[in-house]
């Protein structure tokens, strides 16, 4: 179950560390390729950038360094709104059907990694 939990937390990490990495310092670059980002100001494409990149990064260290470990189940839980918010606000209202899979899979990742490390770590 661990090396489960850990290689859905590694694929969380890439995914949004990625798409966060290019919203926060790339923003310009983001309102190119994301059309959702177009409606939206640049400060509210850097906020959900931000918090993509801090949510991947409580994807490894509270459990690398053994500190506050379940901070990862709080990120999780993080990413699975994110997800739950871009399905239902950004992609269903706009009929972007076609990216809606990739939505659902991270949701089920960031459910699976929060569920599973509240298990471990919570009660």
């Amino acid at each position: 179950m661990n090396i489960a939990l850990w290689v859905a937390q590694v694929l969380l990490l890439g995914m949004f560390g990625m798409a966060g990495m290019m919203k926060t310092f790339m923003t310009a670059k983001a309102k190119e390729t994301l059309p959702w980002a177009k409606e939206r100001s640049d400060g509210f494409v850097r906020f959900v950038g931000t918090s993509e990149l801090l949510g991947a990064l409580g994807m490894f260290l509270p459990l690398l360094t053994g500190i506050l470990p379940w901070l990862t189940a709080l990120a999780a839980a993080g990413f699975a709104i994110i997800q739950v918010l871009a399905i239902f606000t950004v992609h269903v209202p706009r009929k972007e059907y076609n990216v809606l899979p990739i939505n659902i899979i991270m949701l089920a990742l960031a459910v699976f990694v929060s569920w599973g490390r509240w298990g471990l770590f919570g009660a």
